[in-house]
């Protein structure tokens, strides 16, 4: 009975040393900055890998221009107006600035004040997490900092700190910690992590990291063995080249001879081929991608070819089109009576991939904390065929011989029109052509 009776002891014990670790947004305040090293530390010995994270987005998760303007532009002043929205403000900096929220240090300085929250998704954070409380959501990752540092491998040794193993960097939750995220409306305005545990690759053991983390042979450190190293870099939405490989596109005409007053039928197949969640993911209130169709007749005159619809609800916000959204965020910028900027900017009747986040009145918004509905989910899931049907009547001033009608799927990772508004730089709102395909019908007499 005396042994059982310290065993429950220790065992409750261990209960209460894990409940005073808090995380999520009980973690405000809960450290200090001095608690971690500064990544310059880990660079004497992880040299390439700080490189590589160096020049990722997870180490400008809080100084890249764009988070830099929501956040102070939007976020914090919709915060200031409205206490009902403080807490989702401060929890930007949660996974955009974690030390920053650690050390209770919110709103922190801003980028240009060169503070330690400029160290954004550092080194030491992530190799001090030693658990989620829960499912992942909402920065709820337990940080331990320390001496001990934790990570995918076993047996490893290091001069300047001790190293452990620990499952949770082996697994996606980690990932979706900060990857998933539900606003104060309960709603899953990120829900990256999900797409994935959703879907095919989860089901073949092929987590987030496999893809934007993927290994090549090499040595962690001077010191430690040859072997397969986890390259940092951490590829996603903000690499050409990963965007570019994501989704296949081909295109077949019901017919090649057509009539000059006759109709080509043709479908457009997008195929995601690679991406293990959705397509567009992460800041889906951001993000854009469309299908543009134009044909080129054997005189060069070129014309842009509408979608035919499908007629499924909700349709209307999958269409390009010219009319106005994001009046929401006049609240933030003090602007009274502020109708918004045009919803899409691109060709009106072409097809757009999206999920629509809504105000409460009904408009579509870019502000994730301010979204209380979604729209149709029309997006590319992993794995997932879309069919675009088209049907184009041939116009009275076709010249006779081939046509070449090529179809071109781009993805902007900021909707143009706010970008215009707010004055993001360009790269934010650039086009990008993710890939293309051609096919050649003849016209004849």
């Amino acid at each position: 009975m005396k042994h059982i009776v310290v065993i429950f002891i220790c065992m409750f014990s261990l209960f209460l040393i894990a409940e005073e670790i808090p995380s999520g947004e009980h973690a405000l305040g809960s450290r200090k900055y001095s608690d971690y090293e500064k990544p310059e530390s880990c660079k004497s010995c992880h040299t390439r890998i700080y490189q590589q994270w160096s020049q990722s987005m997870m180490s400008q998760a809080y100084t890249h221009h764009w988070d830099e303007i929501e956040y102070w532009e939007l976020a914090v002043p919709h915060g200031d107006k409205d206490p009902a929205f403080k807490a989702a403000a401060d929890g930007c900096n949660g996974c955009h600035a974690p030390l920053a929220f650690l050390a209770g240090d919110v709103p922190p300085p801003r980028p240009s004040e060169n503070s330690r929250a400029n160290e954004s998704v550092s080194c030491d954070l992530c190799h001090t997490i030693t658990g989620i409380s829960g499912d992942p959501v909402n920065f709820n990752w337990i940080s331990e900092p320390g001496r001990t540092k934790y990570g995918a491998k076993e047996g490893l040794v290091s001069p300047h700190h001790i190293t452990k193993f620990n499952d949770i960097y082996t697994v996606a939750d980690y990932c979706g910690s900060c990857h998933n995220e539900q606003n104060p409306f309960g709603l899953w305005v990120k829900s990256t992590q999900i797409e994935w545990e959703e879907g095919p690759y989860a089901e073949q053991g092929v987590p987030c990291f496999v893809c934007h983390m993927p290994k090549a042979p090499g040595r962690s450190a001077p010191m430690a063995e040859e072997g397969m190293v986890a390259q940092h870099i951490f590829l996603g939405a903000h690499n050409e080249a990963k965007v570019k490989s994501a989704i296949e596109v081909s295109i077949h005409p019901d017919e090649r001879e057509i009539p000059y007053d006759g109709a080509v039928v043709f479908q457009v197949e997008l195929f995601n081929a690679k991406a293990g969640h959705k397509i567009p993911t992460g800041s889906v209130e951001d993000r854009i991608l469309w299908l543009d169709v134009r044909a080129v007749d054997a005189e060069g005159k070129e014309y842009h070819l509408p979608v035919d619809l499908k007629g499924f609800e909700g349709e209307e916000y999958t269409v390009a089109s010219d009319e106005l959204a994001y009046s929401d965020m006049g609240f933030s910028l003090g602007l009274d009576n502020f109708e918004g900027v045009q919803r899409d900017g691109v060709p009106v009747g072409n097809r757009i991939f999206r999920m629509p986040y809504f105000d409460e009145n009904g408009i579509m918004t870019i502000q994730q904390w301010n979204t209380r509905s979604f729209g149709v989910d029309y997006r590319v899931g992993p794995r997932e065929t879309k069919l675009e049907h088209y049907t184009w009547y041939m116009p009275d001033d076709i010249a006779f011989g081939d046509v070449v009608i090529t179809a071109r799927l781009y993805y902007q990772k900021l909707v143009k029109p706010v970008a215009d508004f707010l004055n993001v730089p360009a790269d934010e709102s650039e086009l990008i052509l993710m890939n293309e395909a051609s096919t050649t019908i003849e016209v004849y007499d």
